[in-house]
Protein backbone atom coordinates (compact mmCIF):
# COMPACT_ATOMS: atom_id res chain seq x y z
CA UNK A 1 0.00 0.00 0.00
CA UNK A 2 1.05 3.60 -1.79
CA UNK A 3 2.54 5.68 1.85
CA UNK A 4 0.58 9.01 1.71
CA UNK A 5 3.15 11.96 0.44
CA UNK A 6 3.55 15.03 2.44
CA UNK A 7 5.44 17.50 1.49
CA UNK A 8 7.74 19.85 4.15
CA UNK A 9 9.29 23.38 3.43
CA UNK A 10 11.94 24.27 5.58
CA UNK A 11 14.74 27.52 5.29
CA UNK A 12 15.42 30.47 7.75
CA UNK A 13 13.50 33.16 9.07
CA UNK A 14 12.70 35.80 6.01
CA UNK A 15 13.31 33.25 3.34
CA UNK A 16 9.47 33.32 1.99
CA UNK A 17 8.05 29.92 3.15
CA UNK A 18 4.59 31.00 4.05
CA UNK A 19 4.33 32.75 0.50
CA UNK A 20 5.74 29.51 -1.14
CA UNK A 21 3.57 27.34 0.65
CA UNK A 22 0.13 29.05 -0.16
CA UNK A 23 1.27 28.84 -4.20
CA UNK A 24 1.84 25.18 -4.06
CA UNK A 25 -0.83 24.95 -2.02
CA UNK A 26 -3.42 26.50 -4.36
CA UNK A 27 -1.14 23.98 -7.49
CA UNK A 28 -1.53 20.53 -5.40
CA UNK A 29 -5.21 21.07 -3.25
CA UNK A 30 -3.41 21.05 -0.02
CA UNK A 31 -3.76 22.68 3.30
CA UNK A 32 -0.64 23.94 5.32
CA UNK A 33 0.35 22.86 8.82
CA UNK A 34 2.90 25.31 10.70
CA UNK A 35 5.95 24.29 12.25
CA UNK A 36 6.79 27.09 14.05
CA UNK A 37 7.20 27.47 18.09
CA UNK A 38 6.20 30.97 18.46
CA UNK A 39 3.98 31.49 15.96
CA UNK A 40 1.47 28.54 18.07
CA UNK A 41 0.55 31.57 20.37
CA UNK A 42 -2.36 33.52 20.27
CA UNK A 43 -1.63 37.57 19.84
CA UNK A 44 2.26 36.61 18.39
CA UNK A 45 1.39 38.12 15.40
CA UNK A 46 3.77 40.82 13.91
CA UNK A 47 6.87 39.83 15.93
CA UNK A 48 6.70 36.16 15.09
CA UNK A 49 5.91 36.84 10.75
CA UNK A 50 2.68 34.86 11.28
CA UNK A 51 0.92 34.90 8.08
CA UNK A 52 -2.31 37.52 7.87
CA UNK A 53 -5.70 36.19 6.20
CA UNK A 54 -5.12 37.83 3.35
CA UNK A 55 -2.09 36.13 2.54
CA UNK A 56 -3.38 32.76 3.34
CA UNK A 57 -5.63 33.32 -0.08
CA UNK A 58 -8.07 31.00 0.98
CA UNK A 59 -5.81 28.03 1.73
CA UNK A 60 -6.76 26.71 5.61
CA UNK A 61 -3.72 27.56 7.95
CA UNK A 62 -3.40 24.72 11.23
CA UNK A 63 -1.57 24.88 14.45
CA UNK A 64 -1.78 28.92 14.61
CA UNK A 65 -3.01 30.65 17.51
CA UNK A 66 -3.73 27.19 19.46
CA UNK A 67 -2.02 28.42 22.80
CA UNK A 68 -1.86 31.08 25.38
CA UNK A 69 1.25 32.89 25.64
CA UNK A 70 1.45 33.24 29.26
CA UNK A 71 2.12 29.37 29.66
CA UNK A 72 4.54 27.15 28.33
CA UNK A 73 3.42 25.32 24.85
CA UNK A 74 5.61 21.67 25.03
CA UNK A 75 6.44 20.02 21.64
CA UNK A 76 4.77 16.71 23.17
CA UNK A 77 1.89 19.24 22.85
CA UNK A 78 2.26 20.41 19.53
CA UNK A 79 3.30 16.72 18.27
CA UNK A 80 -0.37 15.59 19.31
CA UNK A 81 -1.62 18.32 17.57
CA UNK A 82 0.00 18.17 14.21
CA UNK A 83 -0.48 14.33 13.93
CA UNK A 84 -4.48 14.53 14.44
CA UNK A 85 -4.54 17.81 11.97
CA UNK A 86 -2.15 15.61 9.44
CA UNK A 87 -4.12 12.59 9.54
CA UNK A 88 -7.14 14.83 9.01
CA UNK A 89 -5.93 16.37 6.03
CA UNK A 90 -4.77 12.86 4.83
CA UNK A 91 -8.24 11.66 4.78
CA UNK A 92 -9.95 13.27 2.63
CA UNK A 93 -7.45 13.28 0.07
CA UNK A 94 -5.82 17.01 0.33
CA UNK A 95 -1.72 17.14 0.46
CA UNK A 96 -0.78 18.10 3.92
CA UNK A 97 2.04 21.11 3.83
CA UNK A 98 4.30 21.41 6.69
CA UNK A 99 6.05 24.84 6.58
CA UNK A 100 7.98 26.26 9.78
CA UNK A 101 11.70 27.19 10.33
CA UNK A 102 11.46 25.27 14.00
CA UNK A 103 13.12 21.88 13.24
CA UNK A 104 12.60 20.25 16.62
CA UNK A 105 8.97 20.63 15.97
CA UNK A 106 9.32 19.02 12.71
CA UNK A 107 11.57 16.35 13.80
CA UNK A 108 8.93 15.91 16.75
CA UNK A 109 5.90 15.62 14.46
CA UNK A 110 7.50 13.16 11.30
CA UNK A 111 10.29 11.22 13.61
CA UNK A 112 9.64 9.25 17.00
CA UNK A 113 10.89 11.09 19.45
CA UNK A 114 11.04 9.90 23.31
CA UNK A 115 7.82 11.07 25.53
CA UNK A 116 9.10 12.18 28.34
CA UNK A 117 6.56 13.83 31.02
CA UNK A 118 7.60 17.41 32.13
CA UNK A 119 9.52 17.70 35.73
CA UNK A 120 7.92 20.89 37.34
CA UNK A 121 10.54 20.53 40.37
CA UNK A 122 13.12 20.62 37.61
CA UNK A 123 12.35 23.30 35.62
CA UNK A 124 11.85 25.41 38.67
CA UNK A 125 15.27 24.89 39.95
CA UNK A 126 16.86 25.31 36.81
CA UNK A 127 14.51 28.19 35.49
CA UNK A 128 16.94 31.22 37.13
CA UNK A 129 20.40 29.87 35.40
CA UNK A 130 21.73 30.75 32.71
CA UNK A 131 22.21 29.58 29.29
CA UNK A 132 26.24 29.36 30.30
CA UNK A 133 25.55 26.98 33.49
CA UNK A 134 22.87 24.81 31.77
CA UNK A 135 25.02 24.31 29.11
CA UNK A 136 27.84 23.21 31.45
CA UNK A 137 25.40 20.99 33.35
CA UNK A 138 24.21 18.99 30.30
CA UNK A 139 27.86 18.68 29.53
CA UNK A 140 28.64 16.66 26.45
CA UNK A 141 25.07 15.74 25.28
CA UNK A 142 24.22 16.76 22.09
CA UNK A 143 21.62 19.55 21.24
CA UNK A 144 21.06 21.50 18.28
CA UNK A 145 20.35 24.52 19.91
CA UNK A 146 22.91 25.19 23.24
CA UNK A 147 21.80 29.05 22.85
CA UNK A 148 18.18 28.30 23.45
CA UNK A 149 17.46 28.57 27.13
CA UNK A 150 13.56 26.81 27.13
CA UNK A 151 15.74 23.71 24.92
CA UNK A 152 18.82 23.38 27.31
CA UNK A 153 16.19 22.81 30.24
CA UNK A 154 14.34 20.48 28.56
CA UNK A 155 17.48 18.65 27.29
CA UNK A 156 18.21 18.32 31.18
CA UNK A 157 15.30 17.07 31.61
CA UNK A 158 15.30 14.40 29.07
CA UNK A 159 19.01 13.33 30.26
CA UNK A 160 17.97 13.18 33.80
CA UNK A 161 14.79 10.62 33.08
CA UNK A 162 16.65 8.55 30.47
CA UNK A 163 20.18 9.10 30.83
CA UNK A 164 20.95 10.14 27.30
CA UNK A 165 19.59 11.86 24.68
CA UNK A 166 18.54 9.16 22.53
CA UNK A 167 18.81 8.72 18.94
CA UNK A 168 15.68 9.67 16.91
CA UNK A 169 14.07 6.54 15.29
CA UNK A 170 12.42 7.95 12.29
CA UNK A 171 8.58 6.92 11.17
CA UNK A 172 7.68 5.19 8.08
CA UNK A 173 3.86 6.14 8.20
CA UNK A 174 4.22 9.02 5.52
CA UNK A 175 6.39 9.78 2.24
CA UNK A 176 8.21 12.79 2.76
CA UNK A 177 8.95 15.36 0.03
CA UNK A 178 11.76 18.03 1.12
CA UNK A 179 12.78 21.30 -0.20
CA UNK A 180 14.36 24.28 1.52
CA UNK A 181 14.42 27.34 0.88
CA UNK A 182 18.15 29.44 1.10
CA UNK A 183 18.16 33.03 -0.76
CA UNK A 184 21.57 34.44 -1.79
CA UNK A 185 20.09 38.05 -0.34
CA UNK A 186 19.04 36.48 2.76
CA UNK A 187 20.60 39.25 4.96
CA UNK A 188 19.01 42.02 2.73
CA UNK A 189 15.34 40.19 3.53
CA UNK A 190 15.75 40.23 7.26
CA UNK A 191 17.19 43.43 7.43
CA UNK A 192 13.95 44.74 5.33
CA UNK A 193 11.61 43.00 7.07
CA UNK A 194 13.20 44.30 10.73
CA UNK A 195 12.76 47.57 9.70
CA UNK A 196 9.53 47.43 7.89
CA UNK A 197 7.77 45.87 10.92
CA UNK A 198 9.54 47.16 13.98
CA UNK A 199 6.86 50.22 14.45
CA UNK A 200 4.12 47.34 14.17
CA UNK A 201 6.58 45.20 16.69
CA UNK A 202 6.81 47.77 19.15
CA UNK A 203 2.90 48.51 19.23
CA UNK A 204 2.26 44.70 19.49
CA UNK A 205 4.49 44.03 22.23
CA UNK A 206 3.12 47.39 24.43
CA UNK A 207 -0.23 45.77 23.90
CA UNK A 208 0.77 42.49 25.07
CA UNK A 209 2.05 43.81 28.21
CA UNK A 210 -0.50 46.13 28.45
CA UNK A 211 -3.04 42.67 28.43
CA UNK A 212 -1.13 40.87 31.54
CA UNK A 213 2.04 39.39 29.36
CA UNK A 214 5.16 39.72 32.07
CA UNK A 215 8.57 41.11 30.66
CA UNK A 216 10.10 37.72 31.80
CA UNK A 217 8.05 35.40 29.71
CA UNK A 218 8.78 38.40 26.74
CA UNK A 219 12.61 37.63 27.57
CA UNK A 220 11.62 33.73 27.03
CA UNK A 221 9.47 34.21 23.89
CA UNK A 222 12.83 35.50 22.75
CA UNK A 223 13.81 37.94 19.53
CA UNK A 224 11.85 40.66 18.85
CA UNK A 225 10.23 40.07 22.05
CA UNK A 226 12.91 40.39 24.30
CA UNK A 227 14.66 43.00 22.36
CA UNK A 228 11.43 45.17 22.04
CA UNK A 229 10.33 44.70 25.84
CA UNK A 230 14.16 45.87 26.39
CA UNK A 231 13.59 48.59 25.01
CA UNK A 232 10.06 49.23 26.16
CA UNK A 233 12.08 49.43 30.12
CA UNK A 234 14.83 51.42 28.98
CA UNK A 235 17.61 49.01 29.35
CA UNK A 236 18.61 49.79 25.31
CA UNK A 237 17.88 52.63 23.12
CA UNK A 238 15.66 52.36 19.80
CA UNK A 239 19.37 52.30 17.68
CA UNK A 240 20.66 49.56 20.09
CA UNK A 241 17.78 47.37 20.12
CA UNK A 242 17.66 47.27 16.00
CA UNK A 243 21.35 46.63 15.75
CA UNK A 244 21.16 43.75 18.40
CA UNK A 245 17.54 42.61 16.79
CA UNK A 246 19.45 42.33 13.43
CA UNK A 247 22.65 40.65 14.63
CA UNK A 248 20.76 37.90 16.70
CA UNK A 249 17.95 37.15 14.21
CA UNK A 250 21.32 36.91 11.59
CA UNK A 251 22.60 34.27 14.08
CA UNK A 252 18.93 32.45 14.63
CA UNK A 253 18.99 31.83 10.72
CA UNK A 254 22.91 30.42 10.96
CA UNK A 255 21.61 28.05 13.17
CA UNK A 256 18.59 27.27 11.41
CA UNK A 257 20.31 26.07 8.04
CA UNK A 258 22.53 24.15 10.28
CA UNK A 259 19.93 22.23 12.06
CA UNK A 260 18.22 21.61 8.38
CA UNK A 261 21.78 20.87 7.00
CA UNK A 262 21.91 17.42 8.56
CA UNK A 263 18.73 16.51 6.49
CA UNK A 264 20.09 15.37 3.06
CA UNK A 265 16.43 14.57 1.40
CA UNK A 266 16.27 18.33 1.19
CA UNK A 267 16.32 19.91 -1.83
CA UNK A 268 17.30 23.34 -1.67
CA UNK A 269 16.62 26.71 -3.63
CA UNK A 270 18.03 30.07 -3.90
CA UNK A 271 15.02 31.49 -5.07
CA UNK A 272 11.35 30.83 -4.32
CA UNK A 273 10.64 31.02 -8.11
CA UNK A 274 7.67 28.75 -8.57
CA UNK A 275 8.00 27.30 -11.87
CA UNK A 276 11.90 25.96 -10.82
CA UNK A 277 10.64 24.69 -7.74
CA UNK A 278 7.78 22.48 -9.64
CA UNK A 279 10.15 21.56 -12.01
CA UNK A 280 12.15 19.96 -8.93
CA UNK A 281 11.17 15.96 -9.23
CA UNK A 282 9.79 15.44 -6.34
CA UNK A 283 7.45 18.26 -6.75
CA UNK A 284 6.73 16.78 -10.05
CA UNK A 285 5.63 13.32 -8.12
CA UNK A 286 3.50 15.33 -5.93
CA UNK A 287 1.74 17.01 -8.92
CA UNK A 288 0.81 13.94 -10.78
Amino acid sequence: MKKPKILVIVGPTASGKSALAVRLAKRLSGEVISADSRQVYKGLDVGTGKITKKEMRGIPHHLLDVANPKKQFSVSEYKKLALNTLRYIVSYGRLPIIVGGTGFYIEALIMDLPEVPPDLNLRKKLQNKSVEELSRILGEHKIADRKNKVRLIRAIEIVEALGEIPKIKKSSEYDFVWIGLRPKDLERRIYERLTKRLPKIIKEVRGLHKNGLSWKRMDQLGLEYRYVSEYLRGKMTKSQMTNELFKETKRYSRRQLTWFRRNKKIKWFDSSSLDTILKSPGLKKLAR
